[in-house]
């Protein structure tokens, strides 16, 4: 991987930006930027030094922060609808940025970020009218683009969209493969008298999704479990089995090695959110999700209660790639070896709500 990344935070308070090198047991941390606003998100470009982050809500206005490449900081919130509450993902993609938003909406932006356009169609989508919100509301909190005008977006909690032509269009991509998955099907009626077959769907409140090294791969963390599809989300496999859990938030594929996925599991959504007997480990699959292992070493062992949340673990590089996650409890962990060992290089920041690398 390269000698040294940057690596992008969001936090509750403000944007961090830190740089480390393969033998930093430290990282070196700037910040806070974004006037201290909560940051969900934030993505950057390597070639010309722009760095845009999303968030506010509450006491802070919402809209995207971007520092531009002579490091100068502005803000925008042009164009995003009245009833947007907070920004909670970005993607980018040559000329073009999107944005998701808190209630669930995709917006585009052509100029940088200095003004966005909301596109309709997502909202269009037979059913959206009866979307459910998560825990945390009705969030679209992950946007994979492949380049090539194709779009994949999770929401919380209706589920996994596809758009072939940049957002002009969308498909659902709830439905469960032939493989059954070793979670058990879902009730036949999940609440509201709204019934489906339970061999045909997945649960709708996926949490994070990541491009597979290989055309049509994708993996998903839901919120009972982990799946994968091969096929661009048409159809989904529960790779859930053996994790010590069905339940976690984020997830993280190798960018060049396509059996090669990272996920971070907790004990469960109502019994506290912290890894299974208080042991953390990222869990890792060189098999596709086939099988799994638990990567420890470096990693605190006893009495550890933190969370990761959805959207706070990054991969970078490529041979041996390198894998960073944050805490709920203001740590980030580095790995340079595909995840064997872990080191802490950041401490006592505030609660993490995004990792990006810069590449």
């Amino acid at each position: 991987m390269e000698n040294r990344v940057e690596l992008l935070m969001g936090t509750s308070k403000g944007l961090f930006v830190a740089t480390a090198g393969p033998a930093d047991l430290a990282a070196r941390v700037e910040g806070p930027f974004c006037d201290g606003a909560p940051i969900n998100h934030a993505i950057g470009d390597a070639a010309t030094g722009q760095v845009w982050a999303a968030g506010g809500g509450g006491w802070f206005p919402m809209g995207v922060w971007r520092r531009d490449a002579a490091g100068v900081w502005s803000f925008s919130k042009q164009g995003f609808a009245e009833e947007v509450q907070s920004i909670w993902s970005l993607a980018g993609d040559g000329n073009r940025l999107w944005a998701g938003t808190k209630p669930a909406a995709l917006y585009e932006s052509w100029d940088d970020g200095a003004t966005w356009t909301k596109l309709p169609a997502l909202n269009d989508v037979p059913g959206a009218a009866d979307w459910q919100p998560g825990a945390v509301g009705l969030t679209l909190h992950t946007i994979l683009c492949d380049g090539k005008g194709g779009l994949w977006v999770g929401i919380s909690a209706a589920g996994v969209f596809a758009s072939p032509d940049g957002g002009h269009s969308w498909t659902q991509h709830n439905r469960r493969g032939n493989r059954p998955g070793p979670a058990g099907s879902l009730p036949r009626d999940w609440g509201d008298g709204v019934e489906f077959r339970a061999e045909d769907e997945i649960f709708s409140c996926v949490h994070n999704m990541a491009f597979g090294a290989a055309p049509g791969l994708i993996y998903m963390q839901n919120h009972q479990g982990v799946y994968r599809t091969r096929d661009a989300g048409s159809y989904w496999e529960e790779v859930t089995e053996g994790l010590p859990s069905t339940f976690g938030f984020p997830i993280g594929a190798h960018p060049s090695d396509p059996g090669v996925v990272w996920t971070f599991p907790l004990n469960g959504d109502s019994k506290g959110r912290f890894p299974p007997d208080a042991a953390a480990a990222v869990w890792r699959s060189r098999d596709g999700g086939e099988t799994w292992e638990p990567m420890r070493k470096g990693l605190p062992q006893d009495a550890c209660f933190f969370t990761v949340l959805r959207q706070a673990m990054a991969v970078g590089g490529t041979s041996p790639a390198g894998v960073y996650f944050g805490t709920n409890t203001g740590s980030v962990f580095a790995s340079r070896d595909d995840g064997e060992t872990w080191s802490e290089i950041i401490r006592h920041m505030p609660t993490i709500f995004s990792v990006e690398v810069v590449q």
